[in-house]
């Protein structure tokens, strides 16, 4: 099985604060994930000043903000791109992020990034989609919010555009923070993999780290989840992502998982396992003293550990057979017992 890539979603928890961006990417590597997320925009390219928030934003940040002058707080400038690439590479972890209006999908292009994260707002967004089938040779699509059908719509963008099929995952997603339990259908992910044939992941909105292991262990290739320093902090994304010992935990578990799923498939005994058959087993022992010669009858015989004698499943075969010599109750038998 190849390894699941796991994506610490950063985001815009760092809060508009280029060290605290630098102390998750600290978390990020200490956790070994393979790509640190954050997100590339500029608020007027993406909402209207009047804009309202959702409803997660508003409890989630307690100001009253509009969605406008929530984002021009969480923006991350040109120079702060170059700084945390280089903090990545120094840290040994990739630096990715989501550009959410076409001057960023540019951007982001040009200072060298080959996978585009499409994040679920903007799946039914032609122009955008375009645009990413033409900068990026390698994209996830999250489907938060979406139907099969906007699927299909934004994958066929996307072939259209150049983007070979092997070189797209599909990311099943909620786009609710945090999601509830009963709306995860997590099957789902394996719907869209049955109707598109092609890659498939989770991008995780849940309250804990169980959802996403569960998906690695149904097929996901890819897993992305939001974490932070502290879910107390203010922000819109804090309470719905993982702390730093969790995020540590979900990918030791995720690891775990992909050994224990990597096997042939094929139902036999381990190596591991092979020492302790005979003693967990059992083997026929006689159940009472008997002399040479007698005839064995099933009342003379029990099955007992250790294994390493005849199997119990020979039962019948030694009903009727005569000893050779004469055997204490308890004693294992053995086929050479027998005349």
């Amino acid at each position: 099985m190849s390894k699941t890539i796991i994506i610490a979603e950063a985001g815009v928890n760092h809060n508009g604060d280029i060290k605290i961006a630098e102390r998750l990417i600290d978390i990020a590597s200490d956790a070994k994930v393979d790509y640190v997320k954050f997100q590339t925009f500029k608020a007027n390219k993406i909402v209207t000043k009047h804009a309202k928030r959702a409803i997660y934003q508003y409890e989630n940040t307690n100001n009253l903000d509009t969605q406008y002058e929530m984002l021009k707080k969480l923006e991350l400038d040109k120079d702060s791109h170059h700084h945390l690439i280089k903090y990545c590479n120094e840290k040994g972890v990739k630096f990715l992020s989501t550009g959410f209006d076409l001057d960023s999908l540019e951007f982001l292009h040009e200072i060298g990034i080959k996978l585009a994260k499409i994040p679920s707002g903007e799946i039914t967004n032609y122009p955008y989609l375009k645009k990413v089938a033409q900068l990026f040779s390698k994209v996830v699509l999250s489907t938060g919010m979406s139907n099969m059908e906007e699927i299909k719509n934004a994958l066929d963008i996307l072939l259209k555009f150049g983007v070979k099929k092997e070189n797209i995952t599909i990311l099943h997603c909620n786009t609710e923070y945090p999601t509830p339990m009963k709306d995860v259908n997590l099957k789902a992910m394996l719907h869209i993999q049955k109707e598109f044939n092609v890659n498939i992941g989770y991008s995780d909105h849940t309250l804990g780290y169980e959802v996403p292991i569960a998906a690695v262990s149904l097929g996901a290739k890819i897993i992305e989840k939001h974490f932070t320093l502290d879910r107390n902090l203010p922000g819109p994304d804090h309470k719905a992502s993982l702390e730093p010992k969790e995020l540590k935990m979900m990918v030791k578990y995720i690891r775990n998982i992909e050994k224990a799923i990597s096997g042939n498939g094929l139902k036999k005994p381990s190596t591991s396992e092979l020492k302790n058959i005979a003693i967990a087993r059992k083997s026929i022992h006689l159940n009472k003293s008997l002399s040479k010669g007698h005839i064995i009858s099933e009342d003379d015989i029990i099955a007992l550990r250790p294994g390493d004698g005849i199997s119990p499943m020979q039962w019948n075969t030694i009903i009727g057979k005569k000893l050779k010599e004469e055997k204490k109750k308890f004693d294992k038998l053995f086929y050479s017992d027998f005349i």
